[in-house]
């Protein structure tokens, strides 16, 4: 069985799409799902599966979600090596004096185009953050914190035309260490 973290976006956000975590990880678990860790209120979850296609997972929870919630909630899926590897090349991390406490990475639920990727880029943006992209994943440096920044899930998702989810760096590193089943 392979190992999953599934990030769904915007739930338990600004009172939109309430969910209780019991809830989501019975659904999770009634799904056929194994070994279902809910992780704090914001829709992470650790699990096992045979399957071995991060699609279908994504739209057979995506659609269960539908039913059972009456949400159409973006889902995305990582295999635990995926997150692991997405973490260990943080290009921000190398630096010693950053302050771990605002780095952030939007996983994105496609590889965006590369034209667009060399036109964010290259054109100066007015914010005091810095990103930098590699594959599916944005890596961030939010010096006022993610609330404040324009460099958020929608402003990747329109620029690169693909869904985005944003965690923060303490967030991901405890959905690696819960996923050493």
């Amino acid at each position: 069985m392979n190992v999953y973290i599934a990030l769904l976006r915007g739930i338990n956000v600004a009172g939109r799409n309430k969910i209780k975590m019991a809830e989501l990880k019975q659904l999770f678990n009634n799904l056929g799902f194994q070994k279902v860790i809910t992780y704090i209120q914001s829709g992470n979850l650790i699990f096992k599966t045979d399957i071995i296609s991060s699609e279908e997972i994504a739209q057979k929870i995506s659609n269960a979600l539908f039913q059972h919630f009456k949400c159409d909630i973006p889902v995305l899926i990582l295999e635990k090596e995926e997150l692991k590897w997405a973490y260990n090349l943080n290009p921000f991390i190398q630096d010693e004096a950053t302050d771990i406490s605002k780095l952030y990475i939007t996983f994105l639920e496609s590889l965006p185009n590369k034209n667009r990727v060399i036109d964010l880029e290259t054109k100066p943006l007015n914010t005091i953050d810095f990103f930098k992209i590699s594959t599916k994943f944005v890596y961030l440096y939010c010096n006022n914190g993610y609330g404040k920044t324009k460099l958020n899930n929608r402003f990747f998702e329109k620029k690169l035309n693909t869904n985005a989810t944003t965690r923060n760096w303490k967030t991901i590193a405890k959905l690696i260490e819960l996923s050493k089943f």
